[in-house]
């Protein structure tokens, strides 16, 4: 890494802890730099209009070096609208696009043709499918964390709470999603390892609604149940209220993930036992960085490392 570029890190690490964002704006690029594409989802989702905040903030910090395109789907599974706009910075030339899939197969397609235009591509938040990229020959690095290890490492939490042999249920996002799906295996890790049953894995979409829908179907389904583990905060809030509802609060652990702001009051009053954080604006912050860093050092796609993990911290009750 240059020196330029460990400023940027360093900088883009402190601003981000000292949490200076703004509004984002929709379209920052200017002619004569290099042009960056940051393509996100849900831009309605607190944890992506973190990501997104922190990634402009980092912008306008190096506005001289690079110009920095922002554009967010409407709603998590918005997948054909983010093809869409891939497709139109393919055809505006960017010189690399960072984007988080909304599907993590889906979207593999728009991103090797973007690769073959010539376009750094990179992922976070959720990375492109194993086998999908083998398939179409190319290997797009993921800047994130290890869902597996960081939902393992809620599970193990949980477990402490917990004695062999309870029965434990799973509300994961969208169940096509690699994070979702690694969030998943992490939890049933845990679970396994401590001797729970995991007796139930429904798909909430990420969303509150269906997490809370979710949470009925198990609660109803499962009257012995003991815990609720779920891939996001939104659906963990959704659970809380299915829980509440069924008048079981007290005696069903919900568990979520991401850290959002919406969760701190419930992780405060014990509705919700642990989350993770997976720093999103630090993520959003490293893709671009990485993606500037392969541009600028005139690397080709197939010469970038496949994963660059990012940090992870568990975050209860006591340590919110």
């Amino acid at each position: 890494m240059t020196q330029r570029m460990r400023r940027r890190v360093l900088v883009a690490g402190t601003l981000a802890a000292a949490g200076l964002a703004s509004t984002v704006r929709a379209d920052v690029m200017q002619s004569g730099k290099l042009k960056i594409a940051l393509v996100l989802k849900s831009m309605t989702d607190p944890y992506t209009v973190a990501m997104a905040n922190a990634a402009q903030n980092y912008q306008k910090h190096f506005a001289s070096q690079f110009g920095l395109t922002i554009r967010g789907t409407a709603t998590e599974n918005d997948t054909a609208v983010q093809i869409r706009m891939v497709a139109e910075l393919i055809e505006a030339k960017m010189n690399a696009i960072v984007i988080a899939p909304t599907d993590s197969k889906a979207l593999t397609a728009i991103v090797a043709r973007g690769i073959k235009a010539g376009i750094i591509m990179v992922t976070i938040d959720n990375p492109l499918d194993d086998a999908s990229q083998d398939a179409a020959h190319i290997s797009v690095p993921f800047v994130g964390p290890n869902n597996r290890n960081g939902a393992t490492q809620v599970g193990d939490y949980l477990a402490g709470r917990l004695k062999a042999g309870d029965q434990v249920g799973i509300i994961e996002g969208i169940s096509a999603d690699r994070n979702a799906q690694q969030r998943t295996a992490g939890s049933k890790d845990a679970m396994d390892a401590a001797g729970m049953k995991v007796v139930a894995i429904q798909a909430g979409d990420w969303d509150y609604g269906k997490g809370r829908d979710a949470a009925s179907k198990i609660l109803g389904d499962y009257p012995q149940i003991r815990a609720l583990m779920c891939g996001n905060d939104n659906m963990a809030m959704g659970a809380v209220d299915a829980v509440r509802d069924a008048g079981r609060t007290g005696g069903v652990y919900v568990t979520g993930y991401n850290d959002s702001d919406a969760i701190k009051p419930l992780l405060a009053d014990g509705r919700v036992l642990a989350t993770m954080n997976q720093f999103a604006d630090r993520q959003a912050v490293f893709g671009v960085d990485v993606a500037l860093k392969a541009v600028t050092e005139r690397r080709k796609q197939s010469e970038l490392s496949r994963v660059i993990e990012t940090p992870l911290q568990l975050v209860t009750g006591v340590n919110h």
